[in-house]
């Protein structure tokens, strides 16, 4: 499958929110619905909307899936890594290796290739939780920033209020990966993932971008196959006892059979209110997703869905897209108690909490029904305005 590797190079401070929404919670990844949204975003501006959409939220099979961003700190990409592999068996007890929540890249590839993690080369940051080369600085840290708006006229200042922000150290940024379903595909949309990420570097990602927070340097783009764009040692995914490490938050599709049972996973709960002038504020359907650096284990790659979260009676629907970009690893049963898993994958209409962040979401005019076996009608696309929006 065709993929490209992007790489975002921060210009200044990146307001990633965590799941609440509070302005003390930060996050080192910046979650693939979210991506999803912004790029939408811009190809709205990009005159590609309507197309877009059909092509990724309302297809089977999406055209173009991405991953979450995660950081790189010169060379080592990072990610969070899969329970089968990390922390390693032969490790020493003189570091808690578990706590290390971000591991690069090149030291999964080596334990796929079954190679002795050599402990010695490396250490945690207990800032970041990354797993860092003997003696590296800090890749990035969480601040808070004050601010106060101040009256043009009068010149008198309001009440300040507080943001956080993650900035980043020299030669640290974030990459993520965008795959494409087929060559059609990729011949159709891949200049214009690339454009619509040069677009969103100027104006930027996340919260606070009116403050000229989130933007990058121009994007750098390394073409490739999955997954072997970003691991060598990657199993061929018939292998048997595989599974899928999942690089990206998802919602299972209809046709995606996971076995719930095994695996390891972690759910998170998304939510947030709607910006629209059809109901602004109004809250959206909590959604419970599976959280990056999941492994689950089923006999096919998952592919995922975009599911409708817009509040009951809402005049259009609000999109959140679930779609998976995963990988084929060995599958070993961890030593500790399971999840448990999901019966389905719920869409509740309990209101959110006062401090819920507002979410990346994707406006159609259409209404779609979402199933109680969670599978999404896809909608005709019709010549009405279309919103899209990113998060705050």
């Amino acid at each position: 499958m065709s993929a490209l590797l992007i790489r975002l190079r921060p210009t200044g401070p990146w307001r990633i929110a965590g799941d609440t929404g509070r302005h003390d919670e930060l996050s080192a990844t910046f979650p693939s619905d979210r991506v999803f949204s912004a790029v939408t975003q811009a190809m709205a501006q990009l005159g590609e909307l309507d197309a877009w959409l059909a092509a990724t939220a309302t297809s089977e099979r999406p055209a173009v899936r991405f991953s979450s961003m995660f950081p790189f700190f010169g060379r080592q990409l990072y990610a969070p890594a899969p329970v089968t592999l990390w922390p390693p068996a032969q490790a020493t007890s003189k570091m808690n290796w578990q706590a290390a929540r971000l591991i690069p890249l090149s030291v999964i590839d080596e334990l796929l290739a079954g190679q002795a993690f050599r402990e010695d080369r490396w250490e945690v940051d207990g800032i970041t939780g990354c797993l860092l080369p003997a003696g590296s600085q800090t890749p990035f840290r969480e601040r808070t920033r004050s601010t106060a708006p101040v009256d043009r006229n009068t010149g008198v200042s309001g009440e300040a209020f507080l943001s956080g922000c993650i900035e980043f150290n020299q030669g640290v940024g974030l990459w993520l990966s965008a795959l494409f379903s087929d060559d059609t595909a990729k011949l159709r949309w891949e200049s214009l993932v690339k454009a619509a990420f040069r677009l969103l570097a100027d104006t930027g990602f996340g919260g606070e971008r009116a403050r000229g927070w989130g933007r990058a340097e121009a994007p750098e783009f390394q073409h490739g196959s999955w997954p072997h764009l970003i691991l060598d040692n990657a199993p061929d995914p018939e292998t048997p006892n595989s599974a899928y490490w999942l690089l990206s938050t998802y919602v299972p599709a209809a046709t995606d059979a996971i076995d719930w049972k095994s695996g390891y996973y972690e759910l998170k709960r998304r939510n947030g209110r709607v910006e629209s002038t059809a109901g602004w504020g109004a809250e959206k359907k909590s959604l419970n997703m599976v959280r990056e650096g999941g492994v689950l284990v089923t006999a096919t790659a998952p592919i995922g869905a975009a599911v409708d979260v817009a509040p009951e009676g809402f005049a259009h629907p609000v999109w959140r897209a679930g779609f998976a970009v995963a990988t084929a690893i060995p599958w070993k049963a961890p030593s500790f108690q399971m999840p448990l898993p999901p019966a389905k994958v719920e869409v509740a209409a309990k209101p959110v909490a006062e401090e819920a962040p507002v979410l990346a979401d994707i406006y159609l005019t259409d209404p779609i029904i979402v199933e109680e076996a969670n599978i999404v009608e896809q909608p005709t696309i019709v010549e009405e305005p279309r919103y899209v929006e990113e998060d705050n």
